[in-house]
């Protein structure tokens, strides 16, 4: 099932450490430092987008006291490698299980998520005798940085919406030598795992999402058919009226944006953080899901790798080709994890007229972020997924 893998194929991969220079992170803390903060206003708070009062704190902490060879050592833990794809430098961690009848595992992150989101789900997905659960549920993990994202680097070449990523996640599965895997997936990851469920529909042993995000089983119905749909449609509604503004601009004007954030650590937090706060299960309070070190890892890694621009860019990219929504029925069989304050939670019956669906479970708690707010409720359900398929 597992098939083999290496960590070079025809002299294409090399190994990869983070390793950033320490006038890079004297760089950052300058600008930290240097940042032009804007004058307070009566109304605090987050109700005009990020809160002034904690990013600065933020910020200030990020400055003074986050440690990023902290964070480079714990990323580092794991064996990292590059390759080339399709002319474009890729990422991924490739952590083998002592297991022998492990599944190979494919993580897909989105955004604004990186690689360190699976940071703690690593160890247990790998090596699951350790971890006091069962040997029988062990997987070989290869966790992605999605081309344009972290540590794969700014995508250079037009075009490299949600499909070709998938293309390129594929590309690579095969490099390693698996010829079976599974693929779990969230955000952006969600949907480039769709199009492998039609991609390599062969080769999937089982497809995972913890974001439900599919077309209604008659995209001309102009009403919803049951209480489930109508009350997504009105989460939507709600969405779009008040939560997609950075939708808008990443879809239409990614670049104009990127100029700031490139240059601005304090600009960069400001708009990736009103996501973890909005899209996590917080109620309000963002620190109530992650630490500020966490916070500011995932942070660190778009700045030091310059990808906020080309992140942001695929959704320009998917949107002119057309490749945001998978249209073509998925027959692999498909696992559905509901974190309560995920935003995007298609009902259950168009999901089921989209996809083999096999597992639906309902989560206690987390959000968007499923993997770094939930570690124990997603490895616990990725493996009652795969314990069904593979």
């Amino acid at each position: 099932m597992s098939g083999a893998a290496g960590t070079t194929v025809a002299g294409r991969m090399r190994p990869y450490r983070i390793r950033v220079p320490e006038s890079s992170i004297d760089d950052l803390r300058h600008r930290l430092r240097q940042t032009r903060w804007p004058q307070q206003w009566e109304v605090g708070g987050w109700g005009y987008g990020t809160d002034p009062v904690f990013l600065r704190s933020l910020c200030e902490y990020w400055a003074e006291s986050y440690s990023w060879r902290t964070a480079e050592a714990e990323l580092d833990r794991w064996p990292g490698f590059v390759d080339t794809i399709d002319g474009e430098q890729v990422h991924f961690l490739h952590v083998r299980s002592p297991e022998p009848a492990a599944v190979p595992l494919l993580l897909l992150h989105g955004w604004p998520g990186s690689i360190y989101e699976f940071h703690r789900v690593l160890g247990p997905l790998t090596d699951p005798r350790a971890h006091g659960a069962e040997p029988a549920d062990a997987f070989h993990v290869v966790c992605l940085s999605l081309p344009g994202f972290g540590f794969s680097g700014p995508t250079r070449q037009p075009g490299w919406d949600i499909r070709r990523i998938a293309r390129a996640a594929s590309e690579l599965m095969t490099r390693l030598g698996y010829e079976r895997y599974g693929v779990q997936g969230g955000d952006w990851g969600a949907t480039a795992a769709m199009h492998l469920g039609v991609l390599d529909a062969d080769r999937l042993v089982g497809l995972h999402v913890n974001l439900v995000n599919v077309p209604p089983p008659d995209p001309a119905a102009a009403e919803a058919t049951s209480p489930d749909e109508q009350a997504y449609l009105d989460r939507r509604a709600e969405l779009a009226a008040h939560g997609l503004g950075y939708l808008a601009i990443q879809r239409t004007r990614p670049a104009s944006l990127a100029f700031g954030l490139l240059d601005s650590p304090a600009g960069l937090a400001g708009w990736v953080l009103d996501k973890f706060r909005a899209w996590s299960d917080c109620d309000g309070d963002v620190l109530r899901s992650f630490t500020p070190d966490q916070l500011l890892t995932n942070l660190s890694i778009y700045w030091f790798t310059g990808t906020i621009g080309s992140s942001a860019r695929l959704y320009q990219e998917t949107a002119a080709a057309n490749s945001g929504l998978v249209r073509q029925r998925i027959t692999v069989p498909t696992g559905c994890a509901l974190f309560p304050a995920e935003p995007l939670l298609a009902p259950r019956s168009w999901v089921e007229a989209a996809c083999n669906l096999v597992h639906w479970s309902q989560m206690p708690a987390g959000g968007h972020f499923a993997a770094f707010e939930q570690p124990e409720f997603f490895v616990r359900d990725v493996r009652s997924f795969f314990a069904l398929v593979r």
